[in-house]
């Protein structure tokens, strides 16, 4: 009985064992395809590329992943949840789903500029990747259900305001990385949002540009690799209020 039961451990250290070394293999693969991808563009990018990056063999690559689209998938949802799982917590606070949705909309574009890396990488492969079936979709999707439910929102679909509100966080993004904008863009596109969701302009303007808690750091074995932008990590782990624009002509 001991013997048996010395070995059922033995057996069980060197799957613990053999599931640890897997597991590092694979974060490793992850953590050098960012870099390969924000080097060469997910369409550019091959098979030898993360190879050579990650410093494994072909068929360890394939032990992980059958083509680089698996792996592109897989690194853009472990990043996103990354950044939600400090998000969501602080969303959760809220009681009323109109502000917890507009809440995670902000914290999450703010992140993409606290780190320009991830946020170029998640335009670059487009919603579909970005998005579909990963958190990002669940946690925006309860929140507008709970919203209609409660008849906050006028919308006759909450599959189309979620294509909405998606479509805006991630061209919102793009445009904040690229292009000359405003500190407050994500509120403003909030507002307008809300506005258009059926909500009176003076409580879209306050729901938008409500103060948030803003996270600290994202802590994730991927994304503490990253380094956040000094300009954007400043307001770090301390109340920002957003003013609102004058809506008066100037």
């Amino acid at each position: 009985m001991t013997e048996q039961t010395s070995e059922s451990k033995g057996e069980d250290h060197r799957v613990r064992v053999g599931a640890q070394r897997r597991e590092k293999t694979r974060l490793r693969l992850l953590e050098s395809a960012l870099a390969v991808f924000t080097e060469k563009g997910p369409d550019s990018a091959v098979i030898d590329d993360f190879i050579a990056a990650a410093g494994v063999s072909r068929g360890t690559f394939y032990n992980h992943f059958k083509t680089t689209n698996e792996l592109l998938l897989a690194l853009a949802t472990a990043m996103s949840d990354e950044v939600l799982q400090i998000v969501d917590p602080l969303v959760l606070h809220l009681d009323d789903p109109v502000e917890r949705f507009s809440a995670g909309t902000r914290l999450y574009m703010q992140m993409a500029l606290r780190y320009p890396v991830w946020g170029s990488f998640i335009t670059q492969v487009g919603t579909r990747i970005a998005t579909r079936g990963q958190l990002i979709d669940i946690y925006l999707t309860r929140d507008l259900e709970l919203a209609k439910s409660k008849n906050r929102l006028t919308v006759d679909s909450v599959r189309v305001a979620r294509d909405i509100v998606l479509g805006a966080i991630f061209y919102g993004i793009e445009t904040m990385l690229t292009e000359p904008t405003r500190a407050n863009h994500p509120e403003l596109i909030l507002r307008s949002v809300l506005v258009g969701f059926g909500l009176a302009p003076a409580e879209a303007d306050r729901i938008a540009f409500m103060p948030l808690e803003i996270p600290g750091a994202v802590e994730g074995p991927i994304f503490s690799g990253l380094k956040a932008s000094p300009k954007a990590s400043g307001a770090s782990a301390r109340r920002q209020t957003v003013r609102a624009p004058d809506p008066r002509p100037s």
